[in-house]
């Protein structure tokens, strides 16, 4: 199997903070890796890095020759000029190239040009690159191709630059945070034609759903160092937390002996000079030793919230429009105390709007919300709070209190209670100018949640968190006395965190579903089932039903044979890989050569599988066309 990318030693640091130090790993064809680090770690400026957009301190990035590499930026540009058709085809590979050649030809009427540019789209196979780029832009709900991206929104840009990526087949696809900005069917989308494509793939993201399925290896930038795992999200966690055990372990030995060393070291100065050296040296190395921190997920924060009445929130025939577009029409609605409620539905279809007209922000076309006396909202949304940016972080939380007090058992000072959202002292020194994106958003969460609101409304909360801060914020929410709105398309956020869905159809109209989202999509999924056995024509009274089994007659008896084929190895590949992705989550595979020897066989089912399942759908769509 080729090596699509090494990277050797590579070192980076921004003044005196060493973001990571002498990594090593590489990425092979077909591979599919996330990588996973707190905010402020250095992911971003990693993938910087590997893409030519930032320098490393010391160390080498390697790619194989001619490798097609394609890169999607938090924020991506677009030339603002471009329709989104012709951002496109801005692309490097032969297809698009080809494709801008024979329309510039057409322009100019230079008939050596147009003549040359046609071979080059034959040679491209590239007469369909418009209508593809149309199929995948459909997919991420961008219908107009003819519209300048000068007019597009933030995530509209972003999907766009990722259709551009997508459609221009890169051999090695490198994404950050690429499910942001995407509403959940777009993201199913993604995961399933990631995980079915050769294209080899390194990504940062915190949809830990997305993780789990599309990615084959973990890797961890923790401490400045890389730690690598064979598997997916899960077989991760299991071996993330035996890691940080073992690591633990080490350290109280390193203490325990310390004390003992630290006694010898002590001894008169006149005995000093004749200490071995080689001991002295090895009594730092413990003491640096000793005193390393590794960090745990342990940490305890309280869903403290203020006192709360019986009235809460009482929606009275809301209606609202915006342009002719219907967002909310006749919506009526009685809020209970300690309710969670999550809100899934299209981008655009109306759900920030909905929590502004709560929030009294937007004023309703027709009805009112009516707010108890008791009700303390907070608000937190797609933009990060406004701080000074001269002030330190620590400062920033000391402006609002110098201590959280959360119940009769529970106090913080500013520092405490900054710790609780994995800010370290040297952090809470740092300015906020010097902050992560995703630190920005940590610090809005801490200000805001030591103001013991009652009615939280997080709007996309899970943008630019790191996992670790997200798994606080649900335990946070699963104690929470208090009122609960969440906005997201993490799955895996609502599903730890709401008891209904408010599921809005885009037609003004609102769905209150009994359950999360993975309740709500298995609901959908029985739904068209249903509705598809019901539209299949009756056979005639007294006639026998016919066969079950798909029409195959329109393929050659061969490929009836190898479609049969496939489907039994599928069958049986897919149980050997399910039977290895809960051996690892199990944690029985204790020895070295146990771990290794069973992700390689992983990879290669993977591998296997990918193959057999493309092999598979070719022959569906041919027998489909054929029927058709």
């Amino acid at each position: 199997m080729a090596t699509y990318l090494q990277v050797e030693n590579l070192t980076k640091s921004f003044g005196a903070d060493v973001l990571f130090e002498h990594i090593n790993f590489g990425i092979d064809e077909g591979e599919k890796v996330g990588l996973i680090a707190k905010n402020g770690a250095g992911k971003t400026t990693l993938l910087n890095i590997l893409a030519g957009l930032s320098t490393a301190d010391s160390g080498a990035v390697v790619y194989r020759n001619n490798l097609r590499v394609g890169y999607l930026p938090q924020v991506p540009s677009l030339q603002g000029a471009l329709t989104v058709i012709e951002a496109c085809l801005q692309g490097n590979s032969e297809a698009a190239q080809a494709v801008k050649a024979y329309q510039q030809a057409l322009q100019t009427a230079d008939t050596q040009a147009l003549t040359k540019a046609t071979e080059l789209i034959e040679a491209a196979h590239a007469w369909d690159l418009e209508e593809r780029f149309k199929q995948v832009l459909t997919k991420l709900k961008i219908t107009n191709i003819h519209q300048p991206t000068a007019q597009l929104s933030g995530g509209e840009v972003k999907r766009v630059a990722l259709a551009q990526l997508l459609i221009n087949e890169p051999q090695l696809l490198i994404l950050d945070e690429p499910t942001n900005h995407l509403d959940i069917d777009m993201i199913e989308w993604l995961e399933d034609y990631l995980s079915r494509t050769r294209i080899a793939l390194l990504m940062v993201t915190h949809d830990r759903y997305f993780l789990d399925k599309v990615c084959s290896r973990i890797l961890e930038l923790d401490q400045r160092q890389l730690h690598s795992y064979e598997g997916n999200y899960n077989y991760y966690l299991a071996k993330r937390a035996e890691r940080i055990h073992a690591q633990t372990a080490q350290a109280q030995r390193a203490r325990n002996l310390l004390r003992t060393e630290l006694e010898w070291m002590r001894r008169q100065p006149q005995a000093r000079a004749h200490k071995a050296q080689y001991r002295i040296n090895a009594f730092y190395d413990l003491q640096q030793r000793a005193h390393e921190q590794h960090p745990s997920r342990e940490v305890s924060l309280r869903g403290a919230a203020s006192y709360i009445g019986n009235k809460i929130v009482v929606a009275h025939h809301v209606s609202k429009q915006f342009d002719g577009k219907v967002i909310l029409n006749d919506f009526n609605y009685t809020f209970a105390r300690y309710e969670k409620v999550g809100i899934v539905g299209d981008n655009g279809v109306g759900k920030t709007t909905f929590i502004k007209m709560l929030l009294g922000q937007v004023p309703t076309d027709n009805g009112y919300f009516e707010v108890g006396d008791t009700v303390r909202f907070g608000y937190y949304s797609q933009q990060p709070m406004p701080f000074d940016d001269n002030k330190r972080v620590i400062d920033a939380v000391r402006d609002i209190a110098e201590y959280v007090h959360v119940d009769d058992k529970h106090h913080y000072t500013a520092m405490a209670w900054l710790g609780l959202f994995l800010f370290s002292p040297r952090d809470q020194q740092k300015l906020i100018s010097s902050l992560s994106g995703g630190e920005r958003r940590r610090l809005s969460l801490a200000v805001l949640l030591m103001q013991k609101p009652n009615f939280l409304i997080l709007d996309e909360p899970t943008n630019d968190l790191d996992i670790s801060t997200l798994e606080i914020l649900e335990d946070y929410l699963s104690s929470f006395a208090g009122c609960v709105i969440i906005i997201s398309h993490d799955r895996f956020f609502m599903d730890r965190t709401v008891d209904h869905t408010f599921v809005f159809t885009g037609d003004g109209h609102i769905k209150d579903f009994p359950g999360n989202y993975s309740d709500y999509r298995l609901y959908k999924s029985k739904q068209a089932a249903q509705a598809q056995v019901a539209s299949k024509p009756k056979s005639p009274k007294g006639q026998a039903e016919p066969h079950s089994k798909p029409n195959r007659n329109k393929l050659t008896y061969k490929q009836q044979q190898q479609l049969q084929q496939l489907e039994a190895d599928i069958d049986q590949l897919s149980q050997l890989k399910a039977q290895l992705e809960t051996t690892f989550a199990a944690g029985d595979t204790t020895a070295h050569t146990d771990i290794m020897a069973l992700s390689a066989r992983y990879s290669q089912v993977t591998q296997q599988l990918d193959s057999l399942e493309l092999q598979w759908l070719e022959l569906q769509e041919l027998q489909s066309s054929s029927s058709s």
